[in-house]
This record gives C-alpha cells, structure tokens and sequence, in this order.
C-alpha cells in the first residue's frame, strides 16, 4: 500500500458509481476518474516519464488538476504542484530547480511556461481549456488508451513536491513521502466526526497547489468516499451558492474566507444548514471572526494547525474533545510536539491556557514549537544545509523547527503567539502581531486587519496598523489608536494607522506582510 494512489483504487473499488468530482454542471464518478488516472499515467509512460520523473501542475480547482496529480503517483512520477497566479519568473525557479520534464497548464499560462521553457528541462507542455497555448498538446490530446499498473513505491519514496512560499530567499522544494501524505489524508479523514461519509460533499475552494487543499480537502474526501466539487477561485458570493444548492455538507477555508462571508451585506441570509463541519487553517483565525460565523450560521469550525513541511496537519481543535478558542488544539496521534528555547529545552507548560496576552509575560512561557512525526517532510529538495537547520536530533527523535513561536498548557493544548520572523521589538518589548490583530478584530468598524513593525530612530521598532474598515464606518485613525490604547500597554499600541481598501494576501489567505513593509520601505525613500 506504499503508493499514495492506493487508497483512491480502493474507493473506486468500493463506489465505482458514486461521484468523485463535481464541477459546475458536470460530475465524474470514481470509475470514470479511476479510467482518466490510468490514460494520464498511460500518456506518461508513452512520452518516458516514470518513477521518481517530475510531472509539474499548473492549475487552479480543475477536475484535470485531480486527473494529473493521481495519474502521476499511478505513474510513479512526482507531483509539483504549481501557483497558478504565479508568471513567468516564479515558475522558472520551480522548474529549473525540480527538473520536471511535463507541465499541465491552463491553456492561458502556457505562455509563461513556453518564456522559461529553455530554461529548464521541459519536454512536454500540455494544456487545459482554451486559450493562447501554441507548442502545449491539449489534455485529452495528450491521454493515451489503457490501465497501467500501479508503480510500486516504498514508503520513503517522493509522492509530491510542493514548494515553501519564499519570505526568505527562493522557495525550497519540500520532499513529501508517500508515507507523509498517506497518514496524514488517513489523519484529517479520522478527525472528522464518524470520518468522512460517501454521503459528504466537500466544497473545494482551497487550492490544490497548496498542502492543505491537497491533503486536507481532496485526498481525505477521496479516501472517504466523499464528492470533492471542485472550486477554481475564491469568491465568497459563488462559495456559499454551492453550499446553498449543492446542500454540501464539509467546508475548509483560511481565516479570510470566514471572514469575507461573515462580513457580506446580505451574510444573515445565507443558509449554510447543510454543513455538519467546517475547518480553519493555514494561520490562526482570529476569535471574533470564529464567534461569528458559528453564531451566524450554527456549525461549529474546527481549527487545525500544520506546515507543508509536515503534510500538513500536526494540531487540532476539536469542540468534540473541549475546544479551547484561541488555541491550535491537542497534537493529532502519532505526532508529538514541543515548546523549546534557544538551547532546546523544554519550555515548562503554563496552567491552563489560553492566557491574557496584556497580562501575561509571554516571553518567560513561550518559545518556538517543534514536531515530530511521520508526517514530516523528508527533507528540502537539494539543499542539504536547510535541511540540516530545519530539524534537531535529541534523545532519538528527530524534531522538526516549525518557525512559530507558542506555549502550551499542562491539559496539551497549545498557543501560536507568531511567526518568530514577525515578532516585533519596541523598546526592548516583544510585541506579537497577533495579539494587536485579534484586538482590532473585535472593533466594530474594522473588517480586515494586519500589523508590521516599522523603523522607529528611538524605539527601533515601532507597531503599525494596516485596516479595512467596514464601508460607511465613519471611523478615523485616531480613533483605532485610542481603543488599542484602552486596551493594550502602551508600548503595544499601533502608533501609526493606514486605512486600505485590501490587504495584500496569498492565494491561501496569508497576509503578505513584506509587502506592507516594502510599502513602507517604498514610501521612506
């Protein structure tokens, strides 16, 4: 059962007739999938391309992106999934630097792909729906007749190369077993209440290219027997239409999303009655958007916590077992975790959590959170120095460095405070982001919300507020600084505060916070 594609064959096995994909006005079942998988993985072997052979794909939520991505494993190949909003000079790096010989695009972005072609290894360009796409073979061009064998793997061989965002330096191809995926898909199918149900239909909004719309979204569903309906943007109208019609009963989302749809004119309308789980990830939801949209819409969010350096679920915070708001929950089995500082010793647990971040002296509780698992990625492609700095070996675990501050409390639970990278030093004070973020949440008038640190010639640093008020709200900037003064120390409160119609975001939903600071940067010289 090494082969991650496995698990999907026994579902075909299973449901045959049921329906794997929904997509708009179209459904594919799971024999129908199944057959596609085996003309993908056919088409590969006819053009050379097997075991350990990268297969790049450049999509947003098409049925093909499921199509190649398991036509791939069934092939042996590895997937590297690909940004479908990234252009030409982003997918450069990832193809040169994982040697893929196939990408599948969008017919418009071929373009991008044929600007870097030579370049990089590719051979093979083939193309999905309609557009500029001159030198790509078109998707059901490219698919040969036949049923190829499952390619046998061992647990240790590659599955998937997904790529980190980048903040620091270029993105590093992270090596994800078959092993990682498979345990940790088997994972977030087993949290779910009574696992996933073949009677459950999963609205798929979160990218595929990204670990947790991956894992999380689409492999869980197909291991259960689910309806994955695949979304291609997000668009917070269209996603509760589906829910609405399509009477879908799982939904995952980053913060954002929950708060666009809490924050629509009409949100008190939408009937999202069908829902018996929703899911929140990617970073921490902040704790007024999580109240409202249970209190809206009378579902409970179970928030969950990982990387795509470990698959990525190593958290999570379930209402089953006494959910505490503001924590990123209790390890899931099989994974361990530790809070540490700088020499790696164990950070002692608090009491009880969450804490009162104005009251508290986190930096005598926290520290950075490392995990160990089978879950954990098996290292960064080619680059055996991060590698090296990504993990510690103590007592014979090896332990993953996730980068994010935290503490945990004596009952398991434990506390995301920030980044380590986003931690702001004012005056010789830490400040965490997050605590001032979830402060402005709760403020009436504002919708959205970030905070950076800025240069301060006597402080070093300083805090500043980038807000999205709600339209009509009437509120200036003044008015921000003094209720975070209210309610904050003051060396805490955002000393500068800049209105904006949107905050700069990843497609996964993540504040891209050096933007604001190249904003600032910008704006200095």
């Amino acid at each position: 059962m090494a082969n991650l594609v496995n698990s999907v064959a026994e579902t075909v096995r299973e449901r045959g007739d049921a329906t794997a994909i929904g997509f708009r006005e179209n459904e594919t079942s799971y024999e129908e999938f199944w057959g596609q998988t085996g003309a993908f993985a056919a088409a590969l072997e006819a053009h050379g391309i097997g075991e350990d052979d990268r297969v790049a794909i450049y999509l947003p939520n098409v049925p093909p992106f499921v199509v190649a991505f398991h036509g791939t494993l069934r092939a042996g190949g590895v997937v590297v999934p690909m940004n479908p909003q990234y252009k030409a000079r982003e997918i450069g790096h990832l193809l040169a630097d994982s040697g893929a010989e196939v990408v599948v695009a969008l017919a418009d972005l071929v373009p991008f792909v044929e600007a870097v072609r030579d370049e990089t290894d590719v051979e093979h360009v083939v193309s999905v729906g309609e557009g500029e796409s001159d030198g790509a073979t078109p998707f059901e061009e490219f698919l040969e007749p036949g049923a190829p064998e499952i390619a046998e793997r061992a647990d240790d061989d590659i599955a998937v190369q997904p790529y980190t965002s980048g903040t620091t330096g270029q993105p590093k191809g992270v090596q994800l077993t078959h092993r990682n995926l498979e345990s940790n898909a088997r994972m977030a199918n087993e949290l779910v209440p009574d696992g996933i149900r073949p009677d459950d239909k999963q609205l798929g909004v979160l990218p595929l290219f990204h670990i947790y719309g991956m894992t999380v979204v689409m492999n869980a569903t197909l291991f259960g027997g689910g309806t994955y309906y695949a979304v291609p943007e997000w668009d917070a109208q269209e996603a509760v239409s589906i829910v609405e019609d399509e009477e879908l009963t799982l939904m995952h989302g980053v913060p954002a999303m929950y708060n666009d749809v809490v924050n629509q004119p009409d949100a008190e309308s939408f009937d999202l009655s069908s829902l018996r789980l929703c899911g929140v990830g990617g970073s921490g939801i902040p704790v007024e958007v999580l109240r409202r949209f249970e209190e809206l819409y009378d579902v409970q969010v179970y928030e969950g916590y990982g990387l795509t350096e470990t698959s990525p679920i190593t958290h999570f915070n379930s209402p089953v077992d006494g959910r505490r708001v503001g924590s990123i929950g209790r390890t899931v089995p099989g994974v361990d975790a530790r809070v540490v500082d700088e020499t790696f010793e164990t950070v002692p647990p608090v009491e009880a959590g969450p804490l009162d971040e104005d009251e508290a002296e986190l930096d005598e509780v926290a520290g950075e959170i490392v995990v160990a698992g089978p879950n954990v990625m098996q290292g960064y492609y080619g680059l055996p120095e991060a590698t090296a700095e990504a993990f510690t070996e103590v007592d014979g675990r090896t332990w993953f460095h996730t980068g994010d501050l935290g503490y945990h409390d004596e009952d398991g639970f434990f506390y995301v405070v920030d980044r380590e990278k986003h931690t702001i030093v004012t005056g010789g004070y830490n400040v965490y982001p997050r605590e001032v973020e979830e402060l402005l949440f709760e403020h009436e008038a504002v919708a959205d919300a970030a905070v950076v640190g800025i240069p301060d010639e006597r402080r070093g640093e300083t805090v500043k507020a980038y807000v999205v008020p709600v339209p009509d709200a009437g509120v200036e900037t003044d008015g921000i600084r003094e209720y975070c003064l209210r309610n904050l120390a003051e060396y805490k409160h955002p000393r500068e505060v800049e209105f904006v119609e949107e905050l700069p975001r990843t497609t996964t939903g993540k504040v891209q916070k050096f933007k604001l600071r190249e904003r600032e940067e910008g704006a200095a010289e």
